[in-house]
């Protein structure tokens, strides 16, 4: 099963694991607080757009029942790693893992088929400080296969009028991200910030949008990654072990 440069890390929720690779792109907190910052109902149809290996398919699909969730992967061998990530963890009757440009998917899967659309997706313009030599991790950071807007019109295309749609990104492009999603008819309706510390600015930003939803945006409380002692919050250490996200 495993590769060369190849590892099973466990993900301490419900005995899933994760194949990640020493030379390739690998998950980070932003993953979990993603997939925990989303929340379903049973039967809902969902897709991650640039699912890397699979870990947030695999996190909705641990925290959640009856779910069907499509992973779009652009990299072929990044895509190989998410199928045999679905395998280890028996989810290949809920999980689905596509190899290709989240820009070609709407014309292959069609329009208003998904209840919600999740996407932790590259953080920086093309050659923002491009400077790394390793290119799986450019295509994972950098936007070379699509930008910001790319993700949130494809996400307004697969969603139906009223699903959601749940992303996590850098917090400096707040304003690209609100803008980008009023032009595509997605509707911000939750904001949450990240600091890494109490006393310090947020680096990240948890969002929640809905497909022609009216107006009216909820700023929820902080979220804070580590106490004043440097040890983890307890609600971080909440979130990597909770093991529910379903609507009550």
């Amino acid at each position: 099963m495993l590769k060369n440069g190849e590892r099973i890390d466990d993900l301490n929720l419900n005995g899933l694991k994760i194949i990640q690779h020493e030379d390739k792109f690998k998950f980070g907190m932003d993953a979990v607080l993603l997939s925990n910052f989303v929340y379903t109902k049973r039967g809902d149809k969902i897709i991650d757009l640039g699912c890397g290996t699979g870990i947030i398919p695999i996190l909705i699909a641990g925290k959640s029942r009856d779910t069907h969730i499509t992973g779009v992967e652009i990299q072929g061998d990044v895509a190989n790693i998410a199928l045999r990530n679905v395998e280890i963890n028996n989810f290949t009757d809920r999980i689905e893992i596509i190899n290709d440009d989240i820009r070609n998917i709407v014309d292959k899967l069609g329009i208003e088929k998904y209840d919600i659309v999740t996407t932790n997706p590259p953080y920086m313009p093309h050659k923002t400080g491009f400077d790394k030599s390793n290119e799986s991790e450019n295509i994972s950071r950098y936007e070379i296969n699509g930008g910001l807007q790319d993700f949130v019109k494809v996400a307004s295309k697969l969603l139906k009028f009223g699903g959601k749609f749940f992303m996590v990104h850098r917090v400096d492009r707040l304003v690209d991200i609100v803008y980008n999603l009023r032009i595509c008819n997605l509707e911000p309706k939750k904001i949450r910030f990240v600091h890494p510390y109490v006393e310090e600015k947020p680096n990240l930003v948890l969002v929640e949008a809905k497909k022609g939803a009216k107006s009216g945006v909820v700023i929820m409380k902080p979220l804070y990654i580590y106490n004043r002692e440097g040890k983890y919050t307890d609600e971080l250490l909440s979130i990597y072990g909770k093991t529910t996200i379903e609507e009550e």
